[in-house]
């Protein structure tokens, strides 16, 4: 007799939100919001104006915690997730502005997403020991590098507030990439870019999950369409739909959520 077969084993989500609920006083933000982000993929949130977008990425990074449900990394529930942790567990994350340091160059900039690999010591780099020279050069190399892959190593001498600010939003998400992330968390990244530039900012998307996996909080749909393998939609902080972007995009559900939105405070 032979032995029965074996189940193929389900790699876990990278990162998955579990029955996540919050409310602020008695609003309602979020009403039992699940999603499930697989590897190398593309996992967009959409929905419109007050559908709770932003509160679920600020779940997802650990500014809100939820009175309610789970955040979990490789299948693993994450108990206490805070911003200061992210880098640690492989998590990069940018938002809706450009969040840099305005007395800092570029390169210095990035450098400071890169810095969670930073070898030397307290001591070290107190002391201007040769292990912290080393370990500097190697930060501005790998910061040099994320710049480069996001087109803006030529202005890695200038000052933030000098750019365009398509131009600050790279800065932005190169500082994230210097991390070497296996999660990039975006929110609104084609904010203030036109659409030659959202081109680009789809195909680098696309590019990156390669080597990692992205959620992609974004309200201009044509970008969400393009780069996105699974798509979740809220609408009053519920889920009302989840699925590829062409079952998303015919979803009655969504259609709805949609044209009700012009009638919205």
């Amino acid at each position: 007799m032979n032995p029965p077969a074996s189940s193929p084993v389900v790699a876990a989500p990278v990162f998955a939100v579990s029955g996540i609920g919050v409310r602020f006083g008695g609003i309602v933000a979020l009403d039992d919001v699940s999603l499930d982000v697989a590897a190398g993929s593309v996992h967009g949130v959409i929905g419109p104006n007050g559908a709770g977008k932003t509160t679920l990425f600020n779940v997802c990074c650990g500014f809100v915690r939820p009175d309610s449900g789970q955040v979990l990394r490789h299948g693993r529930p994450v108990p206490d997730l805070r911003p200061h942790r992210l880098a640690s567990m492989g998590i990069a994350r940018t938002l809706q502005g450009v969040g840099l340091f305005r007395g800092l160059t570029v390169v210095e900039n990035v450098m400071v997403g890169a810095d969670r690999h930073r070898r030397a010591g307290f001591a070290s780099t107190l002391f201007a020991l040769p292990r912290s020279d080393r370990d500097e050069r190697a930060l501005r190399e790998r910061a040099m590098t994320a710049l480069a892959e996001l087109g803006a190593a030529d202005h890695r001498d200038r000052l933030p507030g000098s750019l365009p600010y398509a131009v600050q939003k790279r800065v932005a998400l190169a500082r994230a990439l210097a991390t070497e992330p296996d999660l990039l968390l975006l929110d609104e990244p084609a904010s203030g870019l036109g659409a030659d530039e959202m081109a680009e900012l789809g195909e680098l998307i696309r590019g990156l999950t390669t080597r990692m996996s992205v959620v992609l909080v974004e309200h201009h749909m044509d970008l969400v369409m393009d780069v996105c393998d699974r798509i979740t939609v809220l609408d009053f902080g519920r889920v009302v739909a989840d699925g590829t972007p062409d079952e998303v995009r015919d979803d009655q559900a969504v259609i709805d959520a949609y044209l009700g939105e012009e009638t919205r405070p």
